[in-house]
């Protein structure tokens, strides 16, 4: 698959995804919003019922006060009454006085025989009765326009009943929820709060209710309730919302992470092709050279000139070297492919292997008219290690440092020893073209060489670091790579358990 593809496929995708996570983010949004209202709305119908229900309890209490102070006006008497078959009746009328009205002629002075003219006196009576109430009723309604806004909200309102009545409307309205409320009077000054309320509550959480809504705008007082559970009362009843978000943000993470490793399998997959197209190329080189070698040693007048022979023999020799090594390499990019080496371990002591390997590259340094010293300070040097792969990792830290030697600079390769924390280091260290500060940790990948515009013809495949890495990993240990002294050269550090560990 092309790489433009996957880009395409990776947008069309971001986009999908990022699309769906505006939407619910957008639903979401719009539910907290309709609840909020909803929940403002249900609260804004309870508080002006309570008003409502404190404004009948004012008006009763008028009332009963009017009907209190007056009660001893009325008069009830008994009136004897005689039928036209002789017959006597006692019919008991209610008549009264009052300041406000005359009072009507007593009944007791007065007999009659006539059942019309009773009847006439009881419909006057009853008029009369009629027109007290109605004076009563027109005092009280009086009151309560004119001279109850001028009394302080405490005598007109009873803060534990209001408590009752708030709480009530609000459990049969469903919202069996914590509330704080104040009164504020008509001078702006709160004069009760039923309850303490952490930290300023913004202005839109606050609901205001006028109390008394009847009074002149100038003599009204407010009621104000705060809900300081609102926020998670709303937000639970969008839980349902939350298992589709949480799996939204997995798939999206899960997509990043596959197209992550696409590009990471392509790339390998490139490198990787990239390895045996050059190994092929190679490979030609030293099979096409000791075929032709073979060639001229059938000639017989070359086997009769000693140098000749001499001389063939040695490029056949040099060319199998180098087609053994580059075998190698591909035997250890085989080695990657499995989850770990093959290890062959026994009890070897460190500083003994490395004076061992130094001997045999020495000759290879001083070819070059390079210095290799040893500085083993380690007094516990007994590792449990695989002596061949081992072996190769020192001769591929060593090689490197002759490959990337600076040609007006003489190499300079130090390899020491030392113990710390329990463990054996060994650093190799050159003082050669040195490795960018931004590469030294990706010179352990597969495939990987630090661009170096092919100053020094310095060929290779990228394996031997990487290969390293996995041999010292494998005997539970670490490597790391370091800029040299004064930032010249390059220095590895290998970090390996100690038998006894």
């Amino acid at each position: 698959m092309k790489k433009s593809t996957i880009w395409l496929l990776a947008v069309v995708m971001a986009f999908a995804f990022a699309g769906l996570l505006y939407l619910q983010i957008s639903y979401v949004d719009i539910i907290l919003k309709t609840r909020s209202e909803q929940f403002d709305e249900t609260v804004k119908q309870c508080l002006h019922q309570v008003s409502k229900n404190l404004e009948l309890d004012e008006t009763r209490r008028y009332l009963e006060d009017d009907i209190n102070r007056d009660q001893n006006s009325f008069l009830y008497q008994n009136v004897i009454i005689t039928d036209s078959d002789g017959g006597v009746q006692q019919i008991e009328l209610q008549s009264f006085s009052s300041q406000k009205f005359q009072p009507r002629s007593s009944l007791s002075n007065q007999q009659t025989n006539s059942i019309v003219n009773t009847s006439r006196d009881l419909q006057k009576t009853l008029k009369q009765r009629y027109q007290y109430q109605g004076g009563l009723i027109d005092e009280v309604i009086y009151n309560i326009l004119y001279t109850a806004n001028l009394r302080p909200i405490q005598e007109r309102v009873d803060f534990k009943k209001l408590n009752s009545y708030l709480k009530n409307e609000f459990i049969n309205s469903g919202l069996n929820l914590p509330f704080v409320f104040s009164v504020i009077n008509k001078d702006g000054n709160e004069v009760y709060r039923s309850g303490k309320i952490d930290g300023e509550p913004l202005a839109s959480d606050i609901i205001t209710q006028v109390l008394f809504p009847n009074d002149p705008p100038s003599k009204q007082n407010y009621l104000k309730v705060y809900f300081p559970t609102k926020g998670d009362y709303i937000s639970n009843s969008i839980t349902f919302i939350v298992p589709s978000v949480i799996f939204s943000m997995i798939l999206l993470i899960t997509f990043i992470f596959t197209i992550y490793i696409v590009f990471r399998q392509k790339r390998l997959s490139e490198m990787k092709n990239d390895f045996i197209n050059n190994m092929t190329h190679e490979l030609k080189t030293p099979v096409s050279t000791i075929s032709l070698a073979a060639q001229m040693l059938k000639d017989s007048d070359i086997t009769k000139s000693p140098e000749v022979f001499k001389h063939i023999s040695g490029v056949i020799n040099d060319e199998t070297k180098r087609l053994g090594f580059l075998v190698e390499k591909v035997l250890q990019m085989s080695l990657f492919e499995r989850q770990k080496a093959t290890l062959k371990l026994k009890e070897l002591d460190a500083n003994d292997l490395i004076v061992s390997v130094a001997n045999t590259f020495a000759l290879k340094v001083e070819k070059y008219g390079g210095t290799l010293d040893l500085d083993l300070e380690a007094l516990d040097s007994t590792i449990y290690v695989d002596e061949m792969h081992i072996t190769n990792v020192l001769f591929n830290l060593m090689d490197n440092a002759v490959k990337y030697r600076r040609q007006d600079v003489p190499l300079a390769l130090v390899v020491r020893t030392w113990n710390e924390n329990g463990k054996l280091h060994i650093s190799v260290e050159d003082n050669g073209i040195g490795i960018k500060k931004e590469y030294l940790k990706k010179v352990f990948d597969r495939f990987f060489r630090v661009p170096t515009g092919n100053k020094h013809d310095v060929k290779g495949f990228g394996l031997g670091l990487a290969y390293v890495r996995k041999i010292i990993e494998d005997h539970k240990g670490s490597i790391r790579a370091e800029q040299g002294n004064n930032n010249i050269g390059t220095k590895f550090i290998i970090t390996l358990p100690l038998i006894k560990s």
